[in-house]
């Protein structure tokens, strides 16, 4: 796609309204790459679903029932939570054990679909950076219609839960925790999933700005 600088000027890894409609961000090719990578982990990670058996009719595996549990991966756990109840709650509690119920009854006819469309937005995010042209170090314009933006809220806001819960950070941790965590020196093994979790984030961060009214 050319020069990231060309036409109008945008700032390294933060996406922009563009004229006409849309939004573009400039990423170098190292950017590029580690999105992409992230992308098809992030597909490893959710799995391929359920597919229908060779010669089973594909309508019928519209209507089949997903897992009624959660996931045991952590990660896993915090992209598919559960609809209802309190994972501090007694479990023995007669009320918090009818609000498992529902909950585990609204995973079996949600999650598949779910999956599906996580795949589905990783794997447009993974085409449209394979579809950027790229050479001698210059990097590309990424340019996104609106329904790719979606598409790209959708990963990006994967991606940092996924990592997020990898390195135990939650929304509800302190500042002065997240802080620490932040300020790992280089030699820390962690030090590159934490850039990796705060440059997501200012990303995701640009293309929500950019897209609200």
């Amino acid at each position: 796609m050319g020069d990231p600088h060309a036409g109008p000027r945008l700032m390294a890894g933060l996406f922009e309204e563009i004229p006409g409609g849309g939004v573009a961000v400039a990423l170098d090719e190292v950017e590029i790459s580690i999105l992409r990578s992230l992308a098809v982990q992030l597909l490893e990670l959710v799995g391929p679903g359920d597919q229908p058996a060779a010669g089973e009719d594909p309508l019928a595996a519209l209507f089949a029932e997903g897992p009624s549990e959660a996931p045991s991966d952590p990660a896993l756990a915090r992209l598919f939570p559960d609809a209802y109840g309190d994972p501090q709650a007694d479990p023995e509690d007669a009320h918090e054990r009818a609000v498992r119920a529902n909950s585990a009854e609204f995973r079996r006819f949600t999650e598949n679909d779910l999956r599906e469309r996580k795949r589905e937005d990783a794997l447009a995010v993974v085409r449209s950076l394979d579809a950027l042209v790229t050479g001698g170090g210059s990097g590309a314009v990424l340019k996104l219609a609106d329904d790719e933006c979606r598409r790209w809220l959708g990963t990006l806001n994967d991606l940092r839960l996924t990592i997020g819960t990898r390195l135990e950070v939650t929304d509800d941790d302190d500042a002065a925790e997240n802080g620490e965590l932040y300020r790992l020196p280089d030699s820390d093994p962690r030090k590159p999933m934490v850039m990796a979790y705060l440059w997501l984030g200012a990303l995701q961060e640009s293309l929500v700005e950019t897209l609200m009214p």
